[in-house]
C-alpha cells in the first residue's frame, strides 16, 4: 500500500510538467483549458511550470512523454484518459510504466456507487472498473465523477493522474493536489504584478523605461512585455520565501515606473484575478465622481458604446450615442456645417471637436467622446492616409483633441481608436 507519511518538506525549487492526454485535443475538437487553470493555480502557490505537453491516446506516445517529462520536471500532472471505455488507456499505461498490477479500491468503488445512486441507477460492470487502480498509487477521491485521481511518489518523482473533465480536475487540484504538494515541499512565494499601459507602442515604451528595466535585477525582479492590439501589459515577477520583502520590492519598482510614464499607465492587475479593462476603469471613475457620458462615433461605428455598455451598471453614467457615419448625419444630428466639412474634411480637429461639443450639450452630459477617421482599407489620401483618426473629449469647461495614425488594418484601427478614446477620457477624469 502507498505511504502517506511524507518526510520533512523539501526546500529545493520544484518544477512541474503538465501532460494532457487525448486525440480530441490534438485534432482541435476541444480547447485545452485544463492546462491554463493548473498553471495559474500552481504559480499562485509557488510552483513553476516547466513545460506543457499534449499527447494522443497511444500507449507508446504516453510512455515516451512520461520519460521525457521526468528529465525536465519533478512533478508530472496528467489529465485525461481515465474513463471506462476502451479508448481511455491512461490507467493501463500507468500500470505498465510503473511495472505494477492493479488493485480494487473499496473507497473508490463507494464513490462510484454514490454517483450512480444520485441518479437512481445501479453501477454497471463497465463502471465498476473505475475502482480498479494501479497498486502503488494513492487514490484521490473524485467528488464530481466516477474516475478517481491517482498519486504516485516513485524515485523522487511525483506523478498525479486526474480526469480530463474540467470541473472534476479543478476540484482535485484545489482540494487535494495543491494541499499535498504544500505538505510535501516547502514552497516559495511567486508574486506577479502587471502594469497596464495604453497610448504607446512596445518598442517606444522599451526605450523610455530602459534604465528602470535594468534596475530590476538588483531586486531580483523579472519583466515581461505582453503586447496586444490595444495596450501593453508589463508583468513584474519575483520569487522568494519572505513575502513582505517581495511585496515591498515589487511595489517600490511599480511606484518608480509611475513617475516615468504617468500618462500611459491606466491600471494594474494581480495574477490570477480578473483582467482589468479601460472600460471598467472609466466606468468606475464616472461612478465615483458622479459624472455622465455620451458619445458621437463615426469611424468607430458604435464600438466605444459597445465597450462602455458591456460593463454592468453602465446605465448609471452612460446616456447614449449618435453614430454619425455619414456627413449628412453629422450635419443633421451634430451641427457640423457643410462649410466646415468642405474646408477641413470629416476627419479633422474642427469636425471632431464640434461633434463632441454638440453631443455633450444635446444629451446634457458631463463628458463626451467623439471620433472621426479613416478605418480603411480604402479611403485614404496622401494627406490623410488609412488609419488617420481624430478623437475629442469634451467636458463643460473645455475640450481636448488628438490626432492618431494607427495603420492599415480596419478592425485593429477601430479597436485602437476606441481604446485611445477611453484612455483620453480616463486622463480627463483623473485630472478634473
Amino acid at each position: 500500500m502507498p505511504n502517506n507519511n511524507f518526510p520533512a518538506p523539501e526546500t529545493k525549487e520544484k518544477l512541474v510538467e503538465i501532460i494532457t492526454i487525448g486525440d480530441e485535443i490534438l485534432i482541435g475538437q476541444i480547447v485545452d483549458t485544463n492546462s491554463a487553470f493548473m498553471a495559474t493555480l500552481l504559480n499562485q502557490n509557488g510552483i513553476n511550470v516547466k513545460q506543457i505537453s499534449s499527447v494522443s491516446d497511444n500507449e507508446e506516445h504516453i510512455i515516451k512523454a512520461f520519460d521525457e517529462a521526468k528529465t525536465r520536471a519533478d512533478i508530472l500532472l496528467i489529465t485525461g484518459g481515465l474513463g471506462p471505455t476502451k479508448d481511455d488507456i491512461t490507467k493501463k499505461t500507468l500500470c505498465k510504466y510503473f511495472n505494477t498490477d492493479s488493485r480494487f479500491d473499496n473507497e473508490a468503488y463507494k464513490n462510484v456507487e454514490r454517483i450512480f445512486a444520485s441518479f437512481g441507477k445501479e453501477v454497471t460492470p463497465l463502471n465498476r472498473l473505475q475502482a480498479e487502480v494501479p497498486a502503488i498509487c494513492t487514490v484521490i477521491n473524485n467528488q464530481f465523477g466516477t474516475a478517481p485521481g491517482m498519486w504516485f511518489d516513485v524515485d523522487g518523482k511525483i506523478f498525479v493522474s486526474m480526469p480530463g473533465v474540467p470541473f472534476e480536475m479543478k476540484a482535485m487540484m484545489q482540494n487535494d493536489v495543491i494541499p499535498k504538494l504544500k505538505q510535501r515541499f516547502n514552497l516559495p512565494h511567486i508574486i506577479h504584478k502587471t502594469v497596464l499601459v495604453q497610448g504607446i507602442g512596445e518598442s517606444f515604451l522599451a526605450d523610455l523605461i530602459s534604465d528602470w528595466e535594468n534596475s530590476l535585477a538588483v531586486e531580483n525582479i523579472k519583466l515581461a512585455y505582453l503586447p496586444s492590439i490595444n495596450l501593453v501589459r508589463l508583468r513584474l515577477s519575483t520569487k522568494g520565501y519572505d513575502l513582505d520583502k517581495l511585496t515591498t520590492a515589487i511595489n517600490k519598482k511599480t511606484e518608480e515606473l509611475k513617475l516615468i510614464i504617468p500618462k500611459y499607465i491606466f491600471g494594474y492587475e494581480v495574477f490570477g484575478e480578473e483582467r482589468v479593462t479601460l472600460e471598467q476603469l472609466v466606468g468606475k471613475l464616472l461612478k465615483e465622481k458622479n459624472k455622465t457620458l455620451s458619445t458621437a462615433e463615426s469611424c468607430t461605428g458604435g464600438y466605444i458604446a459597445h465597450l462602455i455598455t458591456s460593463i454592468s451598471g453602465s446605465s448609471d453614467y452612460y446616456l447614449g450615442s449618435v453614430i454619425s457615419y455619414s456627413n449628412r448625419i453629422k450635419e443633421i444630428e451634430l451641427g457640423v456645417s457643410s462649410k466646415m466639412l468642405h474646408e477641413n474634411g470629416a476627419v479633422s480637429k474642427q469636425v471632431v471637436e464640434q461633434m463632441a461639443k454638440v453631443i455633450r450639450e444635446k444629451y446634457n452630459t458631463d463628458y463626451s467622446i467623439a471620433t472621426s477617421g479613416i478605418a480603411g482599407p480604402t479611403g485614404g489620401t496622401d494627406e490623410k492616409p488609412v488609419g488617420t483618426v481624430w478623437i475629442a473629449v469634451a467636458r463643460k469647461d473645455g475640450i481636448v483633441s488628438e490626432k492618431f495614425l494607427f495603420g492599415k488594418h480596419r478592425e485593429r484601427n477601430i479597436q485602437r481608436a476606441a481604446s485611445a478614446a477611453l484612455n483620453m477620457l480616463r486622463i480627463q477624469l483623473e485630472l478634473h
